[in-house]
């Protein structure tokens, strides 16, 4: 990873496992299994993405045999019953997938999940093909980069455009939380610099402790 913003590129999965139209139940459950994934992006052609089978899309079934006669009514959905009677990946999936482009930044991606109530996202170029695929927990990677790196990026980024050198601004960074110290000419720009410090990928949070020079 770089600094600056980062997009879906920087920390999807590049390797996924995928399935065909054709796919039977059991093989879905069986690769979802193996690589201990609660979803599969199904594919056609030449890579292009057309839907998504995951965990919620083969339930339906074990819902099905736990339903004496007469209570198929019970089920949630008329879709779960169809589900329910599915052997292959084009019946059983959710289509059309819910995807993201490789140069999305995450705030969109995150959004996009939270939206669509998606727990990850295929990822896909501008033709459909898929590159790679984004779960919740890898936009939470960002948040592993080390405290020197956000403090190096701060201090260029922020503290750098936003005072002139005469200024005294401390950039300190432990465990993700930002705390900036420090006398500034301009007291108006302090909310800035606080908003500005918050935005920089990886940071948890921030303690903004400057004071304009006419507070002292």
């Amino acid at each position: 990873m770089t600094s600056g913003r980062y997009t879906v590129n920087d920390v999807m999965t590049k390797t996924v496992v995928t399935i065909t139209l054709d796919a039977e139940f059991k093989e879905i459950a069986a690769a979802m299994e193996q690589w201990k994934v609660t979803a599969v992006p199904v594919i056609e052609g030449e890579g292009r993405v057309v839907g998504v089978v995951s965990d919620a899309d083969l339930l339906p079934k074990e819902e099905f045999h736990d339903h004496a006669p007469g209570m198929i009514e019970q089920m949630h959905h008329l879709g779960d019953i169809a589900k329910a009677g599915s052997v292959r990946a084009k019946d059983l999936m959710t289509s059309p997938a819910v995807t993201v482009k490789p140069d999305a930044p995450l705030p969109q991606a995150a959004r996009l999940m939270v939206d669509r109530h998606v727990k990850r996202l295929p990822v896909v170029d501008a033709d459909g093909s898929l590159k790679g695929i984004v779960s919740r927990a890898d936009l939470l990677k960002v948040f592993l980069r080390a405290d020197d790196e956000l403090a190096a990026e701060i201090r260029r980024e922020v503290v750098n455009r936003l005072f002139p050198v005469s200024d005294r601004v401390k950039v300190n960074v432990t465990r993700g939380v930002v705390t900036l110290t420090g006398r500034v000419r301009d007291a108006t720009l302090v909310p800035v610099a606080a908003r500005l410090a918050q935005s920089v990928e990886g940071v948890v949070s921030v303690d903004c402790r400057l004071e304009g020079l006419s507070s002292a």
